[in-house]
């Protein structure tokens, strides 16, 4: 072959290489460019593309943090905040759940919504690192007390605390709350073999009386002792028993009376009391300390008549007793006795003022054989107050006030012998309102006679207490007064101001305020008057002394 042929052959295949090469090397550059594209970084490439995504500004909420006296909640789905605060009241300084709701809303940027999402944080306020505990603020028995009654259920509502604020603003000291009412329910936590699971009202007692004493009130709990329906319905051996069909007994088709003389019955009333007062109450007060009044009462059967069937046959009278034995005691003392124009009859004279034979007991003015409803009372009041005593409470006891005419019926009846149960107690409360003495001293409307029936009733208690005249001895006598206006025409804020002036005239020291339905708008009127008449002479007000209690504790603060 000629030399330019194999030349020309050569340089034809050089640039066919070549233009192979190119095209290999243009495509080789596309597919990298694909697959970098694609590809996921490497180690070096994903720490590079961190730190360029850390330099943007983060736009989500920040974690909520617990500050001191506070916790974070993380809501479930569909939850409400009603919800949550009834579950967290027991550890928060609230008193109420709805007001720690408005707490809650408030500390979560004030909310109004309710339901809260999935997973959503709200902070719960006021925490407490423990339990409030608090200690009975002691007064004499002489303090006077300026007091409302209040249900539990109210006591334990937003209402019932507007009341108690009312109530100290316009010049009262004291708060009186149920316990334990007549028909037998308990409104605190409280674990007794009698008593199994119940509807609890004021879940915090402590709680509850620290609320009132940064009030600067004086706290009475009010328990009703042997008119208990729960606890005959759910323990019927423990009720008065029936003669005819060994039965429990009915009061007039009710079923409502324990047994006073039953120790299963005394003892869980007790111990209810002693529960009370070491959760911080000021004073003790019992009710329905008695035996029942109504009814068939030859066909009721006590535990205490057990051994002594005379005492069944003779304590209650069969006939009707004599003027002179409904007018008059033979405990009262004959210097005592007077003639009362309101009643137009004698008390007549002390002709039979003797001791009674060993082992027999005077009521009324008759001799009674064995033991008598009235030694039952006694018995449980010595028993009572000498368990209470030494926590350093008061013991306050309501009594019927027609017990101050030492009808022998009455006593018979009841069993409050006023004389014996003024030796375990430190006030007598006498319930002498008004409208309630129907039937008595020829009065058709005794509702409209405050004057004549507070004056009466409180000169008889006087009389019966405090025989010698020494007021600043013995017993104290705070009378209920009426805060209501059944049975009378004339209730208004005068009548209450002739109340109050009336019992403090005849010996009264303070008074107690009841309305069942817890409504004391007159007497809301009527205290700002009577603290302004009382400007006067210091040693003689007209209506009250004022009495306030010493300086309380700072009030429940968050925890730290």
């Amino acid at each position: 072959m000629r030399l330019s042929s194999v030349r020309i052959i050569t340089g034809v295949s050089c640039l066919f290489f070549a233009a192979a090469a190119w095209q290999m090397a243009s495509r080789s550059s596309a597919e990298f460019i694909a697959e970098a594209q694609t590809a996921k970084p490497t180690a070096a490439t994903a720490a590079q593309l961190h730190a360029v995504s850390a330099s943007i500004p983060i736009t989500a909420k920040p974690a909520l943090v617990a500050a001191p006296g506070t916790e974070i909640y993380t809501a479930k789905r569909g939850e409400a905040i009603p919800t949550i605060a009834r579950r967290y009241l027991g550890r928060t300084s609230y008193l109420t759940s709805s007001q720690l709701a408005d707490a809650i809303r408030h500390s979560n940027g004030d909310r109004t919504a309710n339901i809260l999402k999935a997973n959503e944080n709200i902070i719960i306020p006021r925490i407490l690192s423990a339990p409030v505990t608090e200690k009975t603020i002691p007064v004499p028995k002489d303090f006077e007390v300026r007091a409302i009654y209040l249900t539990g259920i109210m006591a334990a509502s937003d209402h019932g605390l507007r009341i108690i604020r009312h109530w100290r603003e316009v010049g009262g000291n004291s708060v009186v709350f149920d316990i334990k009412d007549s028909d037998g329910s308990v409104n605190i936590p409280f674990e007794h073999p009698l008593l199994g699971q119940h509807q609890v009202y004021i879940h915090d007692v402590p709680k509850l009386v620290h609320f009132l004493h940064q009030q600067n009130m004086h706290a009475i709990a009010r328990i009703a002792i042997f008119r208990d329906e729960r606890l005959v319905k759910e323990h019927p051996e423990l009720a008065v028993q029936s003669r005819r069909n060994h039965q429990a007994w009915r009061e007039n088709g009710k079923l409502v009376w324990t047994d006073p003389s039953q120790p299963k019955v005394q003892d869980y009333n007790i111990a209810l009391a002693k529960h009370v007062a070491q959760l911080g109450a000021d004073e003790i007060q019992f009710d329905y300390v008695r035996f029942p009044a109504e009814g068939d009462q030859k066909d009721a059967a006590f535990v205490y008549q057990s051994g002594h069937p005379e005492a069944a046959q003779r304590e209650v009278p069969a006939a009707p007793i004599t003027a002179e034995e409904t007018a008059e005691s033979c405990t009262m003392p004959a210097a005592k006795r007077r003639k009362n124009g309101a009643h137009g009859a004698s008390r007549g004279t002390d002709t039979q003022n003797q001791p009674a034979p060993e082992g027999r007991k005077t009521t009324g003015c008759r001799v009674a054989a064995g033991p008598q409803r009235s030694d039952v009372i006694t018995a449980f009041l010595k028993k009572a107050y000498a368990e209470l005593h030494p926590t350093g409470v008061l013991l306050s006891l309501d009594v019927f006030g027609v017990m101050a005419w030492q009808r022998q019926v009455d006593l018979s009846h009841t069993g409050q012998d006023i004389v014996g149960m003024a030796h375990y107690c430190d006030v007598l409360s006498p319930m002498i309102y008004p409208s309630h003495f129907f039937g008595m001293d020829n009065i058709a409307h005794p509702g409209d006679e405050p004057a004549h029936f507070i004056g009466e009733s409180m000169d008889r208690f006087e009389l019966i207490t405090h025989p010698d005249g020494n007021r600043s001895s013995g017993v104290v006598i705070r009378p209920w007064l009426q805060a209501f206006r059944w049975r009378t025409k004339t209730y208004s804020p005068e009548y209450i101001k002739v109340q109050v002036e009336t019992a403090r005239n005849k010996g009264g020291i303070g008074f107690l305020f009841w309305n069942a339905a817890n409504d004391y708008s007159k007497p809301y009127e009527a205290m700002p008057e009577m603290k302004s008449a009382n400007a006067g002479p210091k040693d003689n007000p007209k209506y009250f002394r004022g009495d306030e209690l010493p300086a309380t504790q700072a009030a429940l603060a968050p925890a730290n």
